[in-house]
């Protein structure tokens, strides 16, 4: 097993105290990390000295690497994402979301690296709707199961979209990404988990309900997903790495870090249909 690991909260998270740059090219390894993050969704790292291509390795040795329609990538290395937050510009996202899932086969790991780290502020909060959804009385797991959600790019970057210039940057993206719909609840094709899979950031509605019953259900079960027992925060420090499971966990960055500047590498892995 990846050892030593040592829990970060109790709904999931845990830190590894492993030199990943040393275990690029160890098989076991890459399985044995694979193993901890299904069952503990999200993986810490800390002091960890990885060059871009590294860093792109380790993320292949997990899976097929995806790109982001509306990321800038690194001109030597287009696998890894830039993800920057200035004073003058600004991240625009703020609420509780899994990674595209306006797409059809959602990114199933991500990672990110922290290059650039304020000195005070700038957390990332993920939780578990895998434990959110244990938490559910079974009566509503038995209302939920079957139903189905739209994920909608626009939606999810509909203030970029109306800001000045926002659609010529990003229609093209929105063009090859239309309305998809995904299970409301999904099962983890490797660990057999069954997790919420709606979020606020790209979830529109929810299928066969009336607008008011979709904004009703979806706003009960965004707050469920987020109580604060489901939840771990992570203090960045410069070169930690965190790595998740999209399938059964969602993020939210606190962008309270202002007038300071945050410079951090991802790259995502390919995933596979909802089921």
């Amino acid at each position: 097993m990846l050892e030593p690991i040592h829990k970060a909260a109790g709904a999931l998270g845990a830190f590894a105290d492993v030199d990943l740059a040393a275990r690029l090219n160890d098989n076991a390894f890459i399985q044995e990390l694979e193993t901890a993050l299904y069952e503990h969704e999200v993986l810490f790292f800390r002091r960890q000295r990885l060059t871009p291509p590294e860093f792109a390795k380790l993320a292949s040795g997990l899976g097929s690497i995806e790109t982001h329609p509306a990321y800038i990538t690194l001109s030597d290395c287009p696998d890894v994402q830039i993800l920057e937050s200035t004073p003058e510009n600004p991240s625009k996202i703020e609420v509780w979301h899994s990674d595209m899932t306006f797409r059809q086969q959602p990114p199933s790991i991500t990672l990110l690296y922290g290059k650039t780290i304020p000195a005070y502020g700038g957390d990332t909060l993920w939780t578990s709707a895998a434990m959110a959804y244990q938490t559910l009385s079974k009566p509503m797991q038995r209302l939920l199961d079957g139903l189905e959600a739209e994920h909608d790019f626009a939606y999810g970057f509909r203030e970029s979209l109306e800001e000045p210039g926002g659609l010529d940057r990003l229609g093209e993206a929105v063009k090859d990404n239309p309305a998809v719909t995904h299970p409301v609840i999904r099962t983890h094709p490797r660990s057999g988990k069954k997790a919420l899979y709606v979020n606020p950031l790209f979830t529109k509605c929810l299928k066969g309900l009336s607008r008011p019953e979709s904004d009703a259900l979806l706003r009960l079960l965004f707050d469920h997903l987020t109580a604060i027992e489901h939840t771990v925060r992570l203090n960045w420090e410069p070169d930690t790495i965190a790595i998740w499971d999209n399938r059964t966990t969602q993020h939210r960055p606190v962008n309270d870090f202002l007038p300071q500047s945050r410079v951090m590498h991802r790259v995502t892995v390919a995933g596979e249909v909802p089921e």
